[in-house]
């Protein structure tokens, strides 16, 4: 990092307290109607705020966070890598494109093992997200994967996927199955053996995140690999039985299953077989990258360890190596405004609880984890409940505002970046009562942590990573629809500055967005951004 040097603002007054970010996940700009689960919430707290001098929105999806289009809705991973990052890099599905597009995606290390592997008469298993949502994977990316397959000569291929209900509508999963049954049908020639061997819903089969709930990995090495499930004649009769059987289920939360025919599992990984997991996002996947690849592991009893080349569609750590052999090169996010800050020995604070912890740290370090300088940092992690977020929407916003309080009373950190998951995760059930709740269980954190921040004389700045719970449901017909992906909305950019030091105003960057915040939290620190940095959002008057 010494090569990494900030320029100080000529003419800048210090002040005592902390520059403290705080960022209000999935809390974004809605049509202030009754879906709107931001303005019905009760919040006169960001209501008073929304009214502050220095204020305007930021743009916090497509191509402003670098994906493909602005059709493209923003996440929480791309976000928070654009407000570390200080600038745009292309993110996960562009990535994944071009590689598809250019070729490639089949050139590398890791494709010509997986050929290997299927002229050895290994089976070739692609496992991950089944849905066109572009968060954490698309289905155009499996079925390209899966012609090539067709191309290469691969006998057997095997098909795990996973339902959505929570990028793409909640109840959706049957749509995408049955293209990928016309799909593998098409390829199913000259002897070819093509079919989907096990699945279930994305928040109960092996799409857990830090470590939140390792049985919901567990549950997806015993279909995946063991075979071992409920077993159906085939993925659709699955999906159909247990809607059947629990009206009220969503895609996300259904049961793991088996393809079985004569008794037995059509699938499981065995020895000699090869395994791509065809996400493009990483904090899904890293968890069962580790029980392929982990020699040592001991977060379950996996019963037996086959023996297989596993790859990931990327590298989903680029720090821990996971997994170690991957199709596409992620993109190499340097010179993040954590680096800059250690560079110039300014003390830093980061806390959320378990389901976004690694958004203020590892996303925001350039997908990089661990500390950047342990002496100058603290990152602190409130373990997240188990259990769906619509039963406790207040999730740990109070805790996490009693370590920040904490924080800024000690006096011992410059710069503090926090994460209130409640609008994101609650977003995410569509249930209105427990969205709105959420909202409120934020507002009322920001009542009790702001007047701190004015007695210790700092500036707080509070934003959004994309919207979420600003859209509780659409109308289709007449009929209300729940709403549980992530929205196209600007979010919010707030600055309240209780030190007066420094006159800060709106600088009238064109169509701001999220790569202009950590300019912008540089300038309030008393620093000139680095050249390469996107522009900050204020200047003094």
């Amino acid at each position: 990092m010494s090569d990494l040097k900030l320029s100080p603002l000529s003419d800048y007054a210090p002040f005592p307290g902390p520059v403290v970010l705080i960022i209000m996940d999935g809390v974004g700009l809605g049509k202030r109607d009754e879906a709107d689960g931001v303005y019905m919430a009760y919040t006169p707290v960001l209501d008073r705020l929304l009214e502050e001098p220095v204020y305007t929105q930021l743009k916090a999806h497509g191509t402003a966070v670098g994906l493909p289009t602005d059709d493209d809705m923003g996440n929480s991973e791309v976000g928070h890598n654009a407000l570390g990052a200080g600038r745009v890099f292309a993110q996960g599905a562009r990535l994944v494109n071009e590689a598809i597009q250019s070729g490639a995606i089949f050139e590398g290390d890791a494709w010509k093992q997986i050929v290997e592997q299927a002229n050895a008469g290994g089976a070739v298993h692609f496992i991950g997200l089944l849905s066109d949502g572009n968060v954490h994977s698309h289905i155009d990316h499996l079925f390209a994967l899966l012609d090539r397959c067709a191309e290469e000569g691969f006998q057997r291929v095997r098909v795990h996927p996973l339902a959505d209900g929570r990028d793409v509508g909640e109840k959706s999963v049957l749509g995408y199955i049955e293209a990928l049954e016309a799909r593998l049908e098409a390829l199913r020639k000259d002897g070819r053996d093509y079919r989907i061997a096990s699945g279930g819903g994305r928040m109960v089969t092996t799409m857990d995140r830090y470590g939140a709930n390792w049985g919901v990995v567990e549950n997806g090495w015993k279909a995946h690999v063991l075979g071992e499930g409920r077993p159906f004649a085939s993925a659709a009769e699955a999906v159909q039985t247990y809607y059947d059987e629990d009206p009220d289920i969503t895609d996300q939360y259904l049961p793991s299953f088996v393809i079985t025919e004569n008794g037995k599992p059509v699938g499981p990984i065995e020895d000699g077989d090869a395994v791509v997991f065809f996400n493009f996002r990483g904090d899904r996947a890293i968890e069962i990258s580790r029980a392929f690849e982990e020699e040592d592991f001991a977060e379950f009893d996996r019963v037996r360890w086959p023996k297989v080349f596993y790859a990931g569609l990327m590298q989903y750590d680029g720090d821990a190596h996971i997994p170690s052999n991957y199709l596409v090169e992620p993109p190499a996010i340097d010179g993040t405004i954590s680096q800059y800050l250690c560079a110039a020995d300014v003390t830093s604070f980061a806390i959320a609880e378990t389901q976004k912890f690694g958004h203020v740290t590892y996303f925001w370090n350039g997908n990089n984890s661990g500390y950047i300088d342990e002496k100058l940092e603290k990152y602190v992690e409130i373990p997240s409940d188990r259990v769906t977020f619509e039963k406790r929407p207040w999730m740990k916003a109070a805790e996490i505002t009693d370590e920040a309080i904490e924080a800024v009373r000690s006096g011992a950190y410059k710069f503090i970046r926090m994460n209130y998951a409640n609008g994101d995760m609650v977003g995410h059930t569509g249930v209105p009562i427990s969205v709105r709740i959420a909202v409120e269980s934020v507002d009322l954190a920001l009542r009790q942590l702001l007047p701190v921040i004015e007695r210790a004389r700092g500036i707080v700045v509070i934003t959004a990573d994309h919207g979420n719970a600003d859209c509780m449901w659409t109308e289709k017909k007449g009929k209300r629809e729940p709403m549980v992906a992530h929205t196209l909305n600007p979010v919010p950019f707030i600055i309240k500055d209780y030190s007066g030091a420094n006159p800060w105003r709106i600088a009238g960057v064109a169509e701001p967005g999220l790569s202009n915040v950590a300019a912008t939290l540089l300038n309030l620190l008393g620093y000139e951004k680095p050249e390469e940095y996107d522009p900050s959002i204020v200047t003094r008057s």
